[in-house]
């Protein structure tokens, strides 16, 4: 796993992909534009996150996959009914933007031509 509050340089995207295949889990702090790449479990990261100061009703789960570059909001870290989110996607749009933006940022050199 990888604490990542900045930008990942190609080669660093580029070893995440060696080490973890085509698809990469992400757990990621959507306020503070932060995540944890290569989880086993989304859960593994939250625990990351909550340690380095994020709030739980931050903190949302989903994916990567390097091949397609293509960003998904799914996580059964997601599920919380108290939050009105009774899926495992991201269902607030604002949310699920905000969490697509953050693995943007930090993995923007996958989308470098």
């Amino acid at each position: 796993m990888k604490y990542v509050k900045s930008p990942l340089t190609k080669k660093e995207i580029i070893n995440l992909n060696q080490k973890y295949g085509d698809y990469i889990k992400i757990t990621a702090d959507v306020n503070q534009g932060s995540l944890v790449a290569g989880c086993f479990l989304h859960a593994d990261g939250e625990k990351i996150l909550l340690e380095e100061g994020s709030k739980q009703e931050a903190i949302w789960g989903g994916g990567l996959n390097f091949a397609s570059k293509e960003i998904d909001c799914l996580a059964v870290l997601n599920l919380r009914p108290s939050e009105s989110n009774r899926s495992m996607e991201i269902l607030d749009p604002n949310r699920r933007e905000r969490f697509i933006n953050t693995v943007k940022n930090i993995f923007k050199f996958l989308w470098e031509k």
